[in-house]
């Protein structure tokens, strides 16, 4: 007798382009399903789309935000602002890092003031993006609200921040790197783990 063929698990490793060994944690149909969430909890939470504005991280941070932009208006059938953030200049690590290449900064017509500015971001890990997110966004404007939607939270925390929308919570030793991969960026969908004891 034949044993019936199991389906495949999401999590069992793999090699990457570079031959390292990876896990697939997220698939493209969780990414899609997480996004779908996040985006209704954020109108949800807002009351409708009024006064948000979305602004992506780049560099997947934008995609994904560009991607709830759509979402809430098949939801809510307005138009929801999209714009991107660069904080390189922000970053505290710029000393210990490789020279980063400046991003584009793209505020939508209307500005930020007195919005409620959702700032999207792909991984969320020790929180110090986001607090050069803050940073930036001050030097722009004044929000009435500034919320912070992930596609993955990793732990790991060196400051004070948490996300307001999380796509998934995904406990990581440090040692552990998380990829995101979209398919503007990466031509297909998935979250991965490389590294790590496992």
């Amino acid at each position: 007798m034949v044993a019936a063929a199991q389906p495949a698990r999401t999590d069992t490793p793999a090699l990457d382009a570079s031959g390292t060994t990876a896990r697939e944690v997220l698939t493209s149909g969780d990414v899609s399903r997480a996004l779908r969430r996040i985006a209704h909890e954020i109108l949800e939470r807002n009351k409708g789309a009024d006064d948000l504005v979305l602004l992506g991280i780049p560099s997947r941070g934008v995609p994904l935000a560009q991607r709830l932009g759509v979402a809430m208006a098949e939801v809510e059938g307005a138009h929801v602002p999209v714009g991107s953030l660069d904080v390189t200049m922000h970053r505290d690590d710029l000393r210990h890092q490789p020279v980063r290449p400046l991003a584009r900064t793209d505020i939508p017509p209307g500005g930020i003031d007195d919005k409620v500015v959702v700032l999207v971001d792909d991984v969320l890990f020790h929180g110090r993006t986001i607090r050069a997110a803050l940073e930036a966004l001050a030097e722009l404007g004044r929000p009435r609200i500034v919320r912070l939607a992930v596609l993955v939270d990793r732990g790991h925390r060196e400051l004070p921040i948490r996300a307001d929308h999380v796509g998934k919570n995904l406990p990581t030793s440090s040692s552990e790197r998380v990829r995101v991969h979209l398919t503007e960026v990466d031509g297909e969908d998935s979250v991965t783990i490389e590294g790590g004891d496992r």
